[in-house]
């Protein structure tokens, strides 16, 4: 029995270039919930080309409630809404998942990418994991290494293919965008896409084989923030200390109480963040 779990963002979904392509409540956000769910749905149907006997999607963007459940691919379920012990991992921990796609990922806080950041839209303009520049698919790698468990897909635009080189070197990257700005890019059409990640996930099928997991050890994870006060507010957080000016760092066992700490971390912060001055 072979079992994958589905990460699926929004920043890197087929044809999402702007903000309001992913601000829930926008109409530019209700025209994308398709195009997000289509990726979605190439990535499930590859993956039963493959072999696999079960797939699960978590919703791993804002609110958690973009996928359009009513055209998903029945063979799949969707674990939906906010407020999971891994966030965008969310069932990973169960040791039960045999591979993990990210799929419509994007690059981090600080790197070229479209609509590149960690977590936070804005804010955060780093984020280091033992003195590595981190994007959310290589914490999330991290977090699910820790179960045994190996990224088999990735799907964004190319900056996010690239990045994926380096904490996935032997999965199948499928670019459905090329980057042009923070806000622009080249797009293929969703159903070009459409089939560009169905025969990538079918490939990836092959790669889903859970290993023996990385034993947790001590990481250093530091956040770079734009402005003084965000970082003095995520000081809050028992264990995290004020660095710089603009930057924390805190020493977790694993990545799975790194992670959990780096959303207690940006949870505060988001909450620091006046309108106008950040």
């Amino acid at each position: 029995m072979t079992k994958i779990l589905i990460s699926a963002d929004m920043e890197g979904a087929t044809a999402v270039t702007w903000p309001a392509d992913c601000l829930p409540g926008t109409p530019e956000w209700q025209r994308c919930r398709p195009f997000l769910t289509s990726d979605v749905n190439a990535a499930i149907a590859g993956f039963f080309d493959g072999g696999a006997d079960e797939v699960l999607v978590n919703e791993a963007h804002m609110s958690m409630r973009n996928l359009l459940l009513e055209q998903l691919d029945d063979r799949a379920q969707l674990l939906t809404g906010r407020h999971k012990d891994l966030s965008m991992v969310e069932g990973v921990q169960h040791g039960d998942v045999d591979g993990i796609a990210f799929v419509g990922y994007h690059t981090g806080a600080g790197d070229e990418g479209v609509l590149a950041h960690t977590y936070l839209g804005n804010s955060i303009t780093g984020v280091f994991v033992d003195g590595v520049r981190a994007s959310e698919g290589l914490l999330n790698s991290l977090v699910a290494a820790e179960y045994g468990t190996p990224v088999v897909l990735v799907t964004g635009d190319d900056c996010t293919c690239a990045d994926a080189e380096g904490y996935a070197p032997g999965a199948p990257r499928v670019a459905v965008k090329d980057y042009v700005s923070r806000y622009a890019a080249v797009c293929r059409t969703p159903a070009r896409t459409a089939a560009d990640i169905r025969a990538a996930a079918a490939q990836a099928a092959a790669l889903a084989v859970r290993h023996e997991p990385a034993a947790p050890r001590e990481r250093t994870i530091e956040v770079e923030f734009d402005a003084e006060h965000l970082a003095g507010a995520a000081t809050v957080v028992p264990g995290v200390e004020q660095t710089g000016p603009r930057r924390v760092a805190y020493t977790a066992a694993g990545m799975y109480e790194g992670i959990r700490c780096f959303k207690a971390v940006t949870t505060l912060v988001s909450a620091a963040v006046e309108e106008w001055y950040g």
